[in-house]
């Protein structure tokens, strides 16, 4: 099978921006590779005892950060990969702006797209997808990845394909360890935006009395579906279809929602309507710059900022009907 690898030149101070300029086109999945964290080695060398470095690691600390997305061939990732190309040229065009502050510099955010095949590739991923944990009680392993529970964990077991998210992004985590933190036994939760069910499988993990998922791609709603099988939590949790909250017919103690900054405004205009009195929206998904816009958004549509946690460049917003 073939498949579509799109590299992205930038800076340091680029990487969170590209990153978030992806996600503002739906690509939650990236691969960074930054020099820094070479140096970072290099910091510990004595730590490691390390005596010997091979040439080609020095030459690697002389490169630019680099981000990286990888798309199964189809005609639909083929218009998402043209749309990077101008997505970073107005990236480019608010960081010259002064957008993104003064002599803010994100280097070239030159795009170069590739085909290649996936006979090697397909599974590659794989070996950097290890049990994790998200939160203080919830880990995420995948399917073929041994791990013997510990004390009283939560395991999410998952296998979420090429296209859908590991559940290890800073987004996930903070929507998650929110949940952990607001969310009751009596709880009925409303995961807006499910992608591969991991936000659901955790609130029914954490014992909500139920769960909805939605989700506007249809693989994903398969997808999820089949994850909230595989956990044993198909009683509690179910999956359909939607567009952010339009056609649910949904009471929600509680609304999660990882979507991008602006569609995090969007569904603010609406959800109170799924929502009982003194509920809670869970949102995440926002770059740490859209913070404050988004605050003062959610603020406007009548809801109580309850907090706002931050994890790297992301944060996540917890406001009250």
């Amino acid at each position: 099978m073939q498949y579509i690898e799109i590299n992205i030149e930038t800076s340091a101070a680029g990487i969170e921006p590209t990153v978030g300029a992806l996600l503002n086109l739906g690509i939650t999945d990236t691969v960074v590779e930054d020099p820094r964290d070479i140096e970072d080695l290099m910091d510990k060398k004595q730590t490691y005892d390390w005596d010997y470095l091979d040439d080609s690691i020095m030459d690697k600390m002389q490169d630019c950060p680099k981000v990286t997305v990888y798309l199964e061939d189809s005609e639909a990732n083929r218009a998402l990969a043209q749309q990077i190309a101008p997505a970073m040229e107005a990236l480019g065009r608010n960081a010259a702006g002064g957008a993104f502050g003064d002599g803010a510099d994100f280097g070239s955010l030159k795009v170069t797209v590739k085909m290649e095949d996936d006979t090697q590739w397909k599974d590659k991923w794989k070996e950097y997808f290890k049990p994790a944990r998200i939160a203080d009680s919830i880990v995420v392993k995948p399917t073929w990845e041994p791990y013997e529970k510990q004390g009283d964990e939560n395991i999410i077991e998952i296998d979420p394909g090429m296209a859908f998210g590991t559940g290890t992004h800073e987004t996930t985590s903070l929507c998650v360890k929110m949940l952990e933190k607001y969310q009751k036994k009596s709880d009925k939760v409303l995961d807006v935006g499910c992608g591969s069910g991991i936000l659901s499988i955790a609130a029914a993990l954490l014992g909500a009395a139920d769960v909805l998922g939605v989700d506007i791609d249809p693989v994903a709603v398969e997808v999820a579906a089949e994850n909230v099988a595989l956990n044993g939590v198909s009683h509690l949790a179910k999956v359909q279809y939607g567009d952010l909250t339009k056609g649910i017919a949904y009471q929600a103690d509680i609304v999660v929602a990882n979507l991008m900054a602006d569609l995090v405004m969007m569904l603010s205009e609406d959800v109170a309507k799924h929502m009982v009195p003194g509920g809670l929206l869970i949102s995440s998904g926002i770059l740490i710059e859209k913070e404050e816009l988004v605050a003062a958004h959610l603020q406007q549509q009548g809801f109580s900022i309850v907090e706002i946690r931050e994890d790297g460049g992301w944060c996540c917003i917890v406001c009250r009907k």
